[in-house]
């Protein structure tokens, strides 16, 4: 990796691969079990949808907000700060690139500590929804179940949870991430292509390029021409455009190729 690399500063791209050291589940990874996530559609169709993925991240938000960056984090801030890195897109939603000290990172997918309102399109901070659904529903947060890689945690039985509206106007709140069937920001998109055409390479870690999200920027690398490096347990959607595939975990692969660090 770091031969073919040489001195060329990195773009990267992340995926749920990274975040697996923090305790945070990933969705495709080899020794993960089958999930349905929930998909646009469904949370704006019923009511009992939204309640559905309300009650179950609820009582999954501590488990969330309370995972702390890993070595991975910390070495790509290394890098960025030695000068390494032209960028940083992630499809993560975790905000740990952030909390680590990471600046300017895309976050392509939104941030789950955010909340918007569908009608008035207000934002507000997570922390403080959570608050309020603590106090409509005491007690409850205290369910277990299997926690699922969005944060969520599998319950059998939702139909009690109270959920909060939008202080400003009473409307349906959704965390402010890009749910499966719904699209990316076209700003994000049209910044990343951008950091795409500077690139000297495209390095991606613990992405298995399931979605298109992130798949398009590895097919403009390859176009461009410039060499792109895929690390991810598994294999990917991304492979046959890859340069170079290791598959390995994040951490020690980034440990071993990167002595400045």
């Amino acid at each position: 990796m770091g031969e073919l690399l040489g001195e060329r500063r990195w773009l990267v791209l992340t995926g749920a691969g990274v975040s697996t050291d923090s305790g945070i589940p990933d969705y495709r990874g080899p020794d993960s079990p089958p999930r349905t996530p929930m998909t646009y559609q469904e949370f704006v169709r019923t009511p009992e949808g939204r309640q559905r993925y309300w009650a179950r991240s609820h009582v999954g938000w501590a488990r969330m907000w309370t995972a702390e960056p890993n070595a991975t984090h910390r070495m790509l801030v290394a890098m960025q700060d030695a000068g390494r890195l032209t960028g940083l897109i992630t499809q993560n939603v975790d905000g740990l690139h952030e909390r680590a000290g990471h600046r300017d990172v895309i976050d392509l997918h939104g941030r789950i500590d955010r909340v918007i309102c569908l009608a008035c399109r207000d934002v507000t901070t997570r922390a403080s929804l959570h608050e309020r659904l603590a106090a409509l529903n005491p007690g409850f947060e205290s369910r277990v179940g299997e926690v699922a890689p969005d944060g969520d945690v599998v319950l059998s039985d939702t139909g009690d949870f109270r959920v909060a509206a939008c202080t400003i106007c009473g409307g349906d709140l959704k965390p402010d991430v890009v749910f499966f069937g719904e699209n990316v920001p076209k700003e994000r998109v049209e910044r990343s292509y951008g950091l795409v055409a500077e690139a000297e390479a495209l390095v991606v870690l613990g992405s298995s390029l399931h979605v298109m999200s992130g798949l398009r920027f590895v097919k403009a690398a390859h176009r461009r021409g410039i060499p792109v490096v895929i690390v991810n347990r598994g294999t990917t959607r991304g492979d046959d455009l890859a340069t170079l595939k290791i598959d390995e975990g994040v951490a020690e692969t980034l440990s071993t190729s990167l002595p400045f660090v």
